[in-house]
């Protein structure tokens, strides 16, 4: 028994060496090298593991920019062109910067502008509820609702109006990841260039129907009338399938076509308010003198047009904000200038009337004194 007990314990270790040999043989004869450095660029990403960046993770990332002649075709959403920068100089490559982008919701299918037809009472989803329907409002292309966006996003950059139906997106928390844009079914998310100083223009509208049945659906649809893009100078809008659509590679922010819609489904965000105020009162004074202004009216009435007329301001609108706002300036002030030169030229008439009043009284009462000593003698 005893010896029985013995030759198993040897048969068992005699293998398990045998076996642990061959492991470590296999193991080196199969081993795969891997480079060093993609340890230092997972380092210095950001780790969030979204998968913006097209990849499953920020390690596999790392090895494609490493195994990668450049990083043209690479770039974290994500981290930005600071991560980038800092990839490039541990893999000692230059990097171009990108333009920083955004996600868009583009729908105007708000409560108000949109009614309801249905009632949908089905699992709170937007993919579960597009594969069911259309949804519960007349139109087949817009939001549905249901946040699918808001579940997925894993910086809080999205949240659900109550108001309106519609997701928000919070510009300052999003990363560009482009996991909303994956998750809507509706595909009404897309990514777009923040644009300078954060001013974008864009048509908030993907129905595809024509006109009349878009508008029937939803107040501000796109009917794709077309006035948007022949309206536009730059060449930046197409109208394909009854909807219009705006590349903001082209688009210079004129807001023409803002002003042409005829739905308001193209969206101008984050524009400075013209200060139109101060033009008011330059164009009152000429106003308030002309009573007091003599005979020759034709001085007195060139300040009756506007200092900034209709066509001026058109191309103010097309100018950039700071620069039309200079200009409106300068105009406003040499239109004070021009009163205030005109103001000197009626004072001294106003103080000859009284010292021409003093001969004419004093004729009058000095022939009447010798006519009155004649009558005494």
């Amino acid at each position: 028994m005893t010896q029985t007990i013995i030759w198993t314990i040897a048969i068992i270790t005699g293998l398990g060496i045998i076996l642990a040999v061959v492991l470590y043989l296999v193991a080196k004869k199969f081993k795969v090298e891997e480079d060093p450095r993609i340890d230092e660029v997972e380092k210095v990403m950001p780790g969030a593991n979204c998968g913006g960046c097209g990849f499953a993770g920020c390690r596999a990332f790392a090895q494609s920019c490493v195994e990668a002649p450049n990083l043209d075709n690479n770039y974290c959403p994500v981290g930005g062109n600071e991560v980038m920068k800092k990839v490039a100089a541990v893999l000692g490559m230059e990097v171009k910067e990108k333009t920083p982008m955004v996600a868009v919701v583009r729908c105007n299918g708000t409560c108000a502008n949109r009614p309801k037809t249905n009632e949908y009472g089905g699992y709170q989803s937007c993919r579960v509820k597009a594969q069911l329907y259309t949804g519960d409002t007349g139109c087949a292309y817009g939001c549905l609702g249901c946040g699918d966006c808001v579940s997925v996003c894993q910086f809080g950059a999205l949240s659900m109006d109550p108001e309106t139906g519609l997701p928000v997106v919070d510009e300052e928390k999003c990363t560009a990841c482009g996991a909303c844009v994956k998750a809507c079914p509706h595909n009404i998310i897309e990514l777009r260039n923040k644009g300078r100083r954060n001013m974008r223009v864009y048509v908030s509208c993907v129905n595809h129907d024509k006109g009349g049945v878009a508008k029937k659906a939803c107040k501000a649809a796109c009917i794709g009338c077309g006035l948007c893009a022949k309206t536009c100078p730059f060449g930046a809008i197409t109208v394909e399938n009854n909807v219009a659509y705006i590349d903001y590679e082209k688009c210079r922010m004129c807001k023409k076509c803002v002003a042409v819609c005829p739905t308001g489904a193209i969206h101008a965000v984050n524009f400075p308010v013209p200060k139109v105020a101060p033009e008011k009162p330059a164009a009152e004074k000429p106003a308030v003198e002309k009573p007091v202004a003599e005979k020759p009216a034709a001085p007195a009435a060139a300040p009756k047009a506007p200092v900034i007329d209709a066509a001026m301001e058109a191309k103010l609108a097309a100018m950039d904000p700071e620069k039309a706002e200079k200009v409106r300036k300068a105009l406003l002030a040499k239109a004070a200038k021009a009163a205030e030169a005109d103001k000197p030229s009626a004072a001294p008439a106003k103080e000859e009337t009284p010292e021409a009043a003093k001969p004419a009284e004093e004729k009058k009462v000095e022939p009447a004194a010798p006519a009155a000593e004649t009558k005494k003698e």
